[in-house]
């Protein structure tokens, strides 16, 4: 299969001096509602420019508020391509919180792009591998990500990108470690509990040309310091955007307060 090359969007000044590395704009609001605030305002910017067609949604629960903001801004949003990032294995089509039919109601009607813009990715086990590297191949003929919009998992991971995971890493079902597949049940009240997900690749990740990630709570502290602080490595697949120029890390004050330096709020 094809792997994305990695494009980075950098100034010259910036290769130069050296200012990209290990650096993420960070940003923190005081609590989630404050966070999600300042994360709408950026997302907005960047929805708002003409060339931003390709856009990739995470599920679960950090990026829900964030969506919702946007469903109330006054933004024509029915050109752009909204891809899944990725999706539970296991899990029935019509269940209404797979991520599929959870960002279907969530982004595409609520934004209200057409449904023929919004790509998915299977849940069903014997078509869950077959579909996501069709669904990765669709986002490389499309010329990749504008933007990216997703959460940091607890255990450092993109998606379902977990840790090991390589940086030019393409999509693929991934074995999910018990720290997510108890996440996953959670998430479903304990009805399933998946312990694999289909998930778009880290290298289209970081190849997209903007990244919005979102982390809040205490549980994400330690994710966030490995992400922003640590050193780049697939033991925490979000530290590989700190090279990225631009990425942007939006917290509330419980998931920075591991930080060395102080996020600009």
């Amino acid at each position: 299969m094809h792997k994305p090359r990695l494009v980075y969007l950098a100034l010259p000044e910036q290769r130069k001096s050296g200012l990209l590395s290990r650096i993420v704009n960070i940003r923190t609001g005081a609590s989630v509602p404050e966070a999600n605030a300042m994360a709408a305002t950026k997302l907005t910017e960047w929805l708002e420019l003409a060339e931003v067609r390709n856009v990739l949604v995470a599920g679960g629960n950090s990026p829900l508020d964030l969506y919702g903001l946007i469903a109330e801004r006054p933004l024509s949003l029915c050109r752009l391509r909204v891809f899944a990032l990725d999706e539970y294995v296991g899990v029935p089509l019509e269940e209404p919180r797979n991520c599929a039919n959870l960002m279907r109601r969530r982004v595409v009607e609520a934004w209200q792009v057409p449904e023929t813009n919004y790509f998915t990715i299977s849940s069903l086990v014997s078509a869950a591998a077959a579909s996501v590297q069709r669904h990765e191949r669709l986002i490389q003929e499309w010329g990749g990500l504008d933007v990216a919009i997703l959460g940091l998992g607890q255990n450092g991971h993109l998606g379902f990108n977990e840790p090991g995971s390589a940086k030019d890493a393409p999509a693929r079902v991934v074995h999910l470690n018990p720290i997510s597949v108890e996440a996953n049940r959670q998430w479903f009240s304990g009805d399933y509990a998946p312990a694999a997900g289909a998930t778009v690749g880290l290298g289209t990740l970081l190849a997209a040309r903007r990244v919005l990630v979102l982390a809040f709570g205490p549980h994400k502290t330690a994710a966030v310091r490995a992400m922003a602080e640590g050193e780049p490595t697939s033991s925490c697949p979000a530290s590989f955007l700190q090279d990225h120029p631009n990425a942007w890390l939006f917290l509330d004050a419980p998931a920075a307060a591991g930080l060395n330096r102080a996020a600009p709020r």
